[in-house]
């Protein structure tokens, strides 16, 4: 255990579980709060006690493919899980000459050992691409039982994100059995999913229900990573918009606006790499109500943003395992803050007054 200091609060950070082979999101199991349900990169499902004790379960998701940023990403419970128990699922899925994100639905048991039975892939982005970079893949649900999912842009197919005949660069919008949502703005594009287009490759969406509003958040290139307010129809700029440059230092495009697309809300040049978003609502704390919490990858920090008229402000920044890349982080139903580390030896981490 050790104390850090954020927004003027002493802080101690307990490591609830190590060797989590590359975990990429968690979600706290309502019937057994302090518990979290914990997916792995590699393809590894765990249940993580309130005590630290981990229980793996088996997963066998539909064409599952892992390699580089491939494999499997968020899990998400329905909103009526209590009564439904169900439980999706994104992941890289086919083959290294052909992948795309999909979307898988199941059934957690109630009982232990946990088991996910009835699992079908409901959702195959039309974004199929060789090699294994920019999937995406955050899931957030809306208050119409709605489920959006960040697309990211294949990497090498970049100015697809701005066509709408594919899934390319797109947030997608669908129901809860993964048939597409009625009233999505794009009805004779893509199948009628894309929710809003011009992205890079987001792995950051949550969904404020006392505001209705989307906040996402995408990796730019060299520069110009963003925090956007999603709204349905519109364009985020990606490739013809942005920052950033190239890897190779080269010029992506003159613009940093234009008309018809909307600009972020808050950027970061240089990158830092925002991997996961998380907006606290709780009267634990509240310094913290209404801030949102961003873990970064690059940046190896939990960045702590203050609510603006205008959108978002850097308040604070910490460091969490000594300098760790973090690549997910969450709001417990008790109101503490838990952060994932990106790593073969991942941990989990509990930050609490």
């Amino acid at each position: 255990m050790s104390m850090l200091l954020l927004l003027g609060l002493a802080l101690n950070e307990v490591v609830l579980a190590n060797d989590l082979n590359y975990p990429w999101d968690l979600t706290e199991l309502p019937e057994q709060p302090g518990s979290f349900l914990v997916t792995e990169r590699t393809g590894g499902f765990k249940h993580i006690s309130e005590l630290g004790f981990v229980d793996e379960i088996p997963l066998a998701l539909p064409d599952l493919f892992v390699s580089g940023q491939s494999g499997l990403f968020a899990v998400s419970l329905a909103p009526d899980f209590a009564e439904s128990r169900a439980i999706y699922f994104s992941y890289s899925c086919d083959t290294v000459k052909a992948n795309t994100t999909c979307v898988a639905r199941g059934e957690l048991s109630g009982t232990r050992p946990l088991q996910v039975t009835e699992l079908e892939q409901i959702f195959v982005a039309d974004a199929q691409r060789e090699g294994a970079a920019h999937y995406g893949g955050r899931m957030a649900w809306l208050a119409d039982n709605t489920l959006v999912l960040t697309l990211g842009d294949g990497f090498d197919w970049r100015e697809q994100a701005q066509v709408l005949s594919n899934h390319f660069g797109k947030t997608v919008r669908m129901n809860a059995d993964g048939s597409v949502a009625a009233d999505n703005p794009f009805p004779d594009k893509a199948g009628g999913y894309i929710f809003s287009y011009g992205h890079r490759n987001s792995q950051g969406i949550v969904y404020d229900a006392q505001t209705d509003t989307i906040w996402q958040h995408e990796h730019g290139p060299k520069g110009g990573d963003e925090i956007n307010r999603l709204q349905a129809g519109k364009n985020y700029g990606w490739p013809i918009v942005s920052y950033g440059i190239d890897y190779t230092g080269a010029m992506v495009t003159p613009y940093q606006q234009l008309p018809g697309v909307v600009d972020p809300v808050y950027q970061w040049t240089p990158s830092l790499a925002p991997s996961d978003m998380a907006l606290y609502q709780h009267a634990a704390l509240e310094q913290w109500q209404g801030h949102l919490f961003v873990t970064q990858l690059a940046g190896k920090r939990l960045q702590v943003f203050a609510p603006t008229a205008e959108g978002w402000r850097l308040a604070d920044e910490i460091e969490v395992a000594g300098g760790s890349r973090l690549r997910a982080v969450t709001v417990s139903a008790a109101g503490d803050v838990y952060v994932l580390t990106d790593s073969e030896n991942g941990q989990l981490i509990r930050l609490e007054p």
